[in-house]
């Protein structure tokens, strides 16, 4: 079944952090490393920001994803790197 075998089979994840779980994956390269906005995964969705942010959690809990906090060189926020594992 491939890399998202075990995601199915957590049937305890919400439908909202599958489908926040494929996207990502999708747009990871081999590193498995992207760093879409919230704002650009809610869009491409058709999910609300709030619905999104849930989801980030819910994948970052239980290890499916991590999140690391990136800033511009005037240090600044932009968009989070997510690794997918």
């Amino acid at each position: 079944m491939g890399y998202f075998g075990t995601i199915y089979a957590d049937m305890e994840l919400p439908h909202r952090a599958r489908t926040v779980y494929m996207y990502l994956r999708d747009r990871s390269g081999a590193t498995g490393n992207c760093w879409p906005g919230i704002n650009r995964i809610a869009a491409d969705l058709h999910l609300s920001r709030s619905t999104v942010k849930r989801a980030l959690n819910e994948l970052t809990a239980k290890g499916y994803l991590q999140k690391e906090s990136r800033f511009r060189p005037n240090g600044s926020s932009t968009s989070n790197l997510y690794i997918v594992r």
